[in-house]
């Protein structure tokens, strides 16, 4: 399995990067997850967007979602140029129907729902989903191809649930929108502490801290989740390649 950081910012993308958008590739299957602002820009460094087999949402906040608007059109102007274009999966949860309704386009997309108490296969992907606590329904989701296993915690505050969700793990990908000592309960956003507690109660093999502040200096995060997880932690950024 392999991971692929196209974005990683929280709020709005920063010069020439991207807000929440990661690429996983199993056996020639390609699925993005989440599709923020710039994703389809940054993606395209990659593969090209017609090259993908579906698309995951974690929620509707317009990190994660600006750029499905820029997907179904770039697939409308390949589809024009003479590409064959089949309808694109893109899943997501229905407790916002307007949100959930935004991923159906012509017949270049179709919005697909996922039950978050039920197990999907995407591909070779099974998913399984956790609530996280955020200002609006997300859903963290666990990756797993055989024993290969990536978690991703999408925005949260710190849950205990999230370390049997994230046991084991092969790579935690873990939100860190704040630095020690800060208080991300109200934002529904976890700290770099929160972080290191959790890589380290779940066992993880590797942490990857995403959805970065635009202030302080994050490489500061790295060292505060260090303090208690002694496993490898990464600070995500544009291109980051990680294969398990």
């Amino acid at each position: 399995m392999k991971l692929t950081v196209v974005g990683f910012r929280g709020g709005y993308p920063a010069k020439d990067e991207a807000t929440s958008g990661y690429l996983l590739e199993e056996n020639g299957f390609q699925l993005l997850v989440d599709c923020g602002s710039a994703v389809i820009s940054q993606l395209q460094r990659y593969i090209q967007p017609e090259e993908l087999d579906a698309c995951i949402l974690s929620h509707y906040h317009p990190d994660h979602v600006a750029d499905i608007g820029i997907l179904q059109h770039a697939r409308l102007i390949q589809s024009l140029l003479g590409k064959e274009m089949p309808n694109l999966p893109i899943y997501g949860h229905q407790e916002d129907a307007q949100g959930f309704g935004q991923l159906t386009y012509k017949n270049l997309t179709k919005g697909v729902a996922y039950t978050p108490s039920s197990v999907l296969q995407v591909g070779p992907f099974k998913v399984t989903f956790l609530r996280t606590n955020h200002p609006v329904p997300c859903f963290a989701m666990r990756f797993e191809v055989g024993e290969k296993v990536i978690v991703y915690t999408a925005d949260t505050s710190f849950k205990e649930e999230l370390i049997e969700f994230s046991k084991d793990a092969n790579i935690l990908i873990c939100e860190c929108n704040l630095y020690k000592g800060q208080d991300g309960q109200a934002a529904g956003h976890m700290t770099s502490e929160d972080a290191g507690k959790l890589a380290e109660e779940a066992g993880v093999h590797s942490l990857i801290l995403t959805h970065l502040p635009h202030f302080g200096n994050v490489t500061q995060l790295v060292q505060e989740a260090k303090e208690t997880y002694k496993g490898i932690v990464t600070l995500a950024h544009s291109g980051f390649e990680v294969t398990i």
